[in-house]
């Protein structure tokens, strides 16, 4: 490995790692301590996503070819790996992103997670057979790889992204030319230093760092890219599709979400606060499965909020290196800034707010860019804050009659990917579980996540194309062959 200067990191092309052809780099640093500078990454252009693209041509036959359960040998190598990296790794996601390390050892765990699961479909990469119409005909179907997929992955998971992406492209026999998000690039480059020494050819995996107009653009508009997964912006992912779609691309999209928790009088409440609380200032609300909007059933909203407040008043705002911190900074300048914008934003809509919306400063708040965790209420279905995702801490308070009155304002926004309710009532679960405009749904249990064996994703313009994760993973890193055989003769 020649990537042995920790303060420059380079881009990783047929398997070596270069400088950018542009010749320049640009620095991050840790959203808890400005000042504190994490390193430099290439600022690459064209060529270099070019060159990139070149490399996974020239691997592709090679490894496409390789048997599916000696490339699942590779993955598990890495799984290994990782695990002896563990620690390092998820503080490299809290130096980076800025996330607490408690939720950056629980992204590196999901990592292996889906490692694991991808290896094993090495020798689940099933077609079938089925009776032919014809005389002395078989008729089966296989898969083979799509041929070289681009990855273009957001900066708020930073491993578990880019690793549920990847490692089911390679199962698959895929090349991959991978983007990582500019802000935090040092994960993404453990990342491919774990599958370098667990033995992937070169070329197989190539990364290039730089801004997505300069990279990410010329993944999609190659036409030796067969395939493009792109995790981020609603607004970014419909142009990736648009584009990718029109040179007939195999494209997926997850995109953005405005996740609800719908309370109805007979809920647990302890439980459903826990869940809440967690969902909507874990991770400082980073995630695109955390929980933006709470409705409450009338008869207990005033019980729900007096436990709201009190527990959001006891989390613990810091440092993410702090195993106590329950709320870190959020992961730039950038979204601080957003933030900070959409609280003003509400403010003015007017809607109330009933704890927070402050910048933290003082002390090691003047270092990073924190935000109280927010909670607006008297909030309206047409405000901004209600219909639009701002990714941050700050959670929206809505009242309702009826579980009927809680979907029609849970359904009433673009998004459809994530929500809850919490409910004791069989008939109202199943009810919700029929309605809700979302692809994932919850009961009694909070917005987040989803497991490693299970489809991700969601409707409207939270997603498009194939769900991730599970057998779907498979059915979009590969392509189905229809095979006839015949094997009759002409009698002698």
């Amino acid at each position: 490995m020649t990537n042995a200067n920790r303060d420059v990191f380079k881009n990783f092309i047929a398997g070596k790692w270069v400088e950018s052809n542009t010749g320049n780099t640009y620095q991050i640093t840790n959203p808890a301590r400005k000042s504190v500078v994490l390193g430099s990454f290439q600022s690459s252009n064209k060529i270099d996503a070019e060159r990139a693209v070149m490399a996974a041509e020239d691997a592709l036959r090679a490894w496409a070819d390789t048997p599916a359960p000696s490339r699942a040998s590779v993955l598990f190598k890495a799984l290994e790996i990782m695990g002896k990296r563990s620690d390092e790794i998820a503080q490299s996601i809290t130096d980076e992103e800025g996330k607490p390390i408690l939720d950056a050892k629980g992204e590196v765990r999901r990592a292996m997670n889906i490692i694991e699961y991808a290896a094993g479909e090495g020798r689940r990469m099933f077609g079938y057979t089925t009776p032919s119409e014809l005389p002395n005909t078989m008729a089966y179907t296989t898969r083979r790889p799509l041929g070289v997929v681009a990855i273009i992955t957001p900066w708020n998971f930073p491993l578990a992204i880019p690793a549920w992406k990847l490692a089911p492209a390679l199962i698959c026999g895929n090349t991959v030319v991978f983007k990582p998000a500019s802000s935090t690039p040092m994960t993404a480059v453990k990342l491919i230093e774990v599958f370098e020494e667990a033995g992937l050819p070169p070329g197989v995996l190539n990364m290039v760092t730089g801004s997505g107009s300069s990279v990410g653009n010329v993944f999609v508009e190659n036409p030796s890219v067969k395939g493009i997964t792109f995790t981020g912006s609603t607004e970014i992912g419909t142009q990736v599709y648009s584009e990718g779609a029109a040179r007939l691309k195999k494209v997926q999209c997850e995109m953005g979400g405005k996740n609800a928790v719908i309370l109805l009088a007979d809920a647990d409440l302890d439980k459903a606060l826990g869940g809440i609380v967690q969902g909507a200032f874990g991770s400082t609300g980073q995630r695109c499965t955390a929980t933006s909007r709470v409705i409450v059933e009338d008869a207990i909203y005033d019980e729900f909020m007096d436990g709201l407040i009190e527990r959001t008043r006891n989390l613990k705002i810091g440092d993410g290196s702090d195993p106590d911190v329950d709320v870190s900074p959020l992961a730039s300048k950038s979204q601080y800034e957003a933030v900070t914008e959409y609280i003003e934003i509400g403010s003015s809509e007017g809607a109330t707010i009933a704890y927070g919306g402050n910048s933290l400063s003082g002390g090691i708040f003047d270092e990073g860019y924190y935000v109280e965790p927010t909670v607006f209420t008297g909030v309206s279905t047409s405000m901004r804050i209600a219909q639009e995702e701002i990714f941050g801490p700050v959670l929206t308070i809505f009242k309702a009659k009826d579980l009927i009155e809680a979907i029609d304002i849970s359904n009433n926004v673009k998004f459809g990917l994530s929500s809850s309710v919490y409910t004791n009532d069989l008939t109202n679960a199943f009810h919700y579980v029929n309605t809700a405009e979302v692809g994932m749904v919850h009961i009694n249990c909070p917005t987040l996540g989803g497991e490693v064996h299970l489809p991700f994703g969601g409707l409207k313009s939270s997603g498009v194309g194939h769900r991730e994760q599970g057998v779907e993973a498979v059915e979009f890193f590969s392509e189905v062959v229809t095979v006839y055989i015949d094997h009759g003769s002409t009698p002698s």
